[in-house]
């Protein structure tokens, strides 16, 4: 298995091999739990649960605070390891407003990843940080996740190359 930066959506039968590589490759491995929930309450929960974070974070008002706090912790407690992978394990579909806090949450999520692998924005001392972000279906929907595409309705979600 290849672990490479940033972020991909994969099934949620695919996580369970994501959590044991990385388990086993030695990585610095932090697993958020929303109870299959996406909106921006469930999801600032599970980061300020799991993930370090500096400063730490109260609220869940703001994204750019979160991305700052995210960035900053997984840069600096995360010292030890340069190679770190973070995983939601257990979002189901969104629809409605969760929808945009999903999307939101992604792009939050792959932009840390993202800026904490280039050396320049490092000071020469960047992070790999793939993000595993596995997505099931509704409960009574019929759309079922795939590696490589996923259209649940009208949604079509990031996914690995």
């Amino acid at each position: 298995m290849r672990f490479t930066d940033g972020l991909d959506v994969v099934t949620p039968s695919g996580i369970r091999e994501v959590l044991d590589e990385a388990s086993r490759r030695g990585f610095a491995l932090y697993v958020l739990d929303t109870d299959g929930r996406a909106d921006r309450e469930s999801f600032f929960h599970a980061v300020r649960e799991t993930l370090p974070l500096d400063p730490p974070l109260t609220s869940s008002r703001s994204w750019d605070a979160l991305a700052d706090s995210l960035w900053e912790g997984l840069r600096t407690e995360t010292s030890g390891s340069s190679r770190v992978v973070v995983v939601w394990r257990d979002v189901v579909t969104p629809d409605g407003a969760a929808e945009e806090d999903f999307r939101t949450a992604l792009e939050v999520l792959g932009d840390v990843a993202g800026s904490l692998a280039d050396p320049g924005i490092t000071g020469g001392a960047p992070k790999h940080v793939p993000v595993r972000v596995a997505v099931g279906p509704r409960h009574g929907s019929t759309a079922t996740a795939t590696a490589t595409a996923e259209d649940t309705g009208d949604r079509v979600y990031p996914r690995p190359a």
